[in-house]
């Protein structure tokens, strides 16, 4: 049996769902039923009985499940969902006689925002600046103390941004309606209480829905990974499976950063809005991080570009739209 935490998320659904069609027997845990069906337990990394009911038989756990929030408010609760409870699920794993624990990190833990130097690789200094990043950073120190100290084989994956293809060209996604859309940028701001930078994006906006392109303070245009949640997959079930895996830490992503200067122009014409360029106070995201090892190591191959994933996402805005249309 192998359990997956988060299994109501992006990644964890996918990994669920390709873990059954390969006939394994998978069980779920997360705060929300995942609707797929199959076996899940639906309760907290803070409860100790639902952990411990979610472990009963199970030999191998990928520990994808997280709590990430920018609200100061939220800060309690996310060191108590990704240091305690992580340290809760290692404890009881140890325990039960778990084989492999696949640990599910963040590029956020360098951080990626602030690379030292590029591109990066998992020998980066570690100086987190979010407390996101930190938690997971203490994540990966008590996955590393169990690698220490006990029998269970540990992996870490630092996840790259991840993205279902379709999510790319909907004003309404959560990540890249504000990333690649104007008004839900402003929306997005306006909710972080960003109110400056909420005012200079509504300066730009020039009365109908338009796209972003994002560049720092010098003009540079962003530049950041975007990985398709397949190739995530592709990654997550080699670290559960490949023996030269275990006690190792791997960047999982894309082969190549996103340029955003070269990308918004496809968007344009693939959605028939204008583009609005926006020069964003700082440096600004860019970054390249290396999935050389992985590579060489789990013999991991990116197969979803973002031009492919671009095809995806065209015919499930037309589906959107004539649906739209329908209502």
């Amino acid at each position: 049996m192998i359990l997956v935490t988060g299994s109501a998320g992006r990644v964890g659904r996918a990994v669920v769902a390709a873990l059954r069609a390969e006939g394994r027997a998978v069980r779920g845990l997360d705060l929300r039923p995942s609707g797929t069906g199959g076996e899940e337990i639906v309760g907290s990394f803070e409860d100790a009985q639902a952990v411990a009911n979610a472990l009963e038989g199970v030999r191998a756990v990928l520990h994808l499940g997280a709590f990430m929030s920018w609200a100061a408010l939220d800060r309690d609760r996310m060191f108590e969902v990704n240091v305690a409870g992580t340290r809760r699920l290692l404890n009881a794993a140890s325990e039960t006689g778990v084989r492999r624990f696949v640990f599910a990190s963040s590029g956020e833990v360098y951080p990626e925002n602030r690379p030292e130097f590029l591109p990066i690789t998992e020998d980066h200094p570690l100086r987190p600046n979010s407390l996101y990043g930190l938690t997971k950073l203490l994540g990966e120190e008590l996955v590393r103390f169990h690698q220490r100290t006990g029998s269970m084989e540990t992996v870490i994956l630092r996840f790259s941004h991840t993205q279902d293809a379709e999510e790319l060209l909907d004003e309404e996604s959560f990540f890249s309606g504000p990333r690649f859309f104007l008004r839900p940028r402003i929306r997005q701001q306006l909710s972080f209480g960003n109110l400056a930078i909420a005012d200079l994006l509504r300066s730009r906006d020039i009365g109908e829905p338009s796209h972003i392109l994002a560049r720092n303070e010098n003009s540079r245009p962003f530049r950041m990974h975007i990985t398709d949640t397949r190739d995530m997959v592709a990654g997550v079930l080699l670290a559960l499976d490949h023996p030269k895996a275990a006690g190792g830490t791997f960047n999982l992503g894309a082969d190549e950063p996103v340029d955003f200067a070269a990308l918004l122009p496809k968007l344009c014409a693939l959605t028939g809005l204008p583009t609005v360029t926006v020069d964003f106070p700082g440096d600004g995201v860019y970054y390249h991080t290396s999935n050389e090892r992985i590579r060489n190591t789990l013999g991991f191959e990116a197969q979803w570009t973002m031009d492919r994933m671009l095809d995806d996402a065209v015919a499930a805005r037309r589906q959107r739209i004539a649906k739209e249309r329908r209502l």
